[in-house]
């Protein structure tokens, strides 16, 4: 009788053993997987950042390089005054397109027209330009911080830039960069010889300037 109790409480507490086992590795596991969560939900060491195309060279679109000129010699910001721009509103916000148009201004850049973009609403500030303002279209965009720059079709001298949600403010003055000096080119932008010209996109209808 003894020895037949002897092995049932053997067999009672290796059961019990199991089951500590199991409960203890169950918790473990769980607070495993709660560090790893907040790990990622406060971002702590990157860990769950996700990479956008806001942190990408141009937002994730495709740019072109400031052309040099016939010397070899690198291009350069050319005076605001230059820079003939059209500015369209892609916000749901009136009066967004006439501000900005207003404050390019003051930076004395020729500010042709001031309307709506009709077709769509735009999340990222955009501008676009075409194979004859790309000096232009760098000169206005270092303006901006939050603008991706589109090379489309049209063959003028004239800059659109369609104000998206993303647009705060400008850039404050000392960050731009003075007329006459070299143009910071966009990381992994393409050389205009290399750009395929007929596959550009529709320029948006316009009064060529």
């Amino acid at each position: 009788m003894p020895e037949y109790m002897d092995e049932r409480e053997a067999r009672r507490q290796y059961v019990r053993h199991r089951q500590t086992r199991v409960i203890l590795t169950t918790i473990a596991a769980m607070v495993v997987v709660l560090i790893i969560a907040l790990l990622m939900f406060f971002h702590v060491f990157g860990i769950g950042i996700k990479k956008t195309t806001a942190a990408e060279p141009n937002f994730g679109a495709t740019s072109v390089c400031a052309p040099v000129d016939q010397s070899g010699a690198p291009a350069k910001y050319p005076q605001n005054t230059e820079v003939k721009i059209r500015v369209l509103n892609g916000t749901k916000f009136v009066g967004f397109a006439k501000a900005v148009g207003e404050a390019l201004s003051n930076r004395h850049f020729t500010v042709t027209n001031v309307s709506n973009y009709t077709s769509q609403k735009i999340e990222r500030t955009t501008i676009y330009y075409g194979v004859n303002s790309i000096d232009e279209a760098y000169t206005l965009n270092s303006n901006f911080n939050d603008a991706k720059m589109v090379m489309d079709n049209r063959q003028d001298k004239l800059v659109d830039v369609i104000v998206g949600a993303t647009f705060n403010d400008l850039n404050g003055k000392k960050h731009v960069p003075a007329p006459g000096t070299k143009i910071k080119n966009i990381q992994g932008c393409t050389p205009l010889k290399k750009v395929n010209t007929a596959k550009l996109p529709q320029a948006i209808a316009h009064d060529a300037a």
